[in-house]
């Protein structure tokens, strides 16, 4: 096999690799989480968030116990497919099993402000 050859075909398995590592680490970076999902009481609108912001009912945001401030999630409700993006700007939920508090209009997206909670799949965006 030709010098030129062989360089060839190793620029094209290390091009292959590089991008078959970075989809690899791209799909790893994403998180998701499964558990239970709740709403906030009205009792809590205007109140400080963990992020200084006023909770407002009427955004798309979600309380969670650990990850960053400011991140988008999606989450998705397992038992309809239901999906809503919301941001994540306090810190909760406090009850055993909850993942995520989220507002009254993230819920209603979600079909859930009947029920109070829905098991649903949390992914940061």
């Amino acid at each position: 096999m030709g010098a030129r050859l062989k360089t060839l075909l190793a620029c094209c398995l290390a091009g292959w690799v590089a991008v078959s590592t970075a989809n690899v680490l791209a799909h790893e970076a994403e998180v998701q989480e499964e558990g239970i999902a709740s709403f906030y009481s009205d009792r809590f609108q205007g109140a400080t968030t963990a992020s200084g912001d006023a909770f407002d009912q009427q955004a798309l945001t979600a309380a969670h116990p650990s990850l960053p401030l400011g991140t988008k999630v999606l989450v998705t409700r397992a038992d309809t497919g239901q999906e809503v993006e919301v941001l994540i700007n306090d810190r909760g939920p406090y009850i055993e099993g909850r993942i995520i508090d989220l507002s009254k209009r993230a819920a209603r997206e979600l079909g859930m402000l009947r029920r109070g909670t829905a098991p649903v799949m949390v992914t940061v965006r």
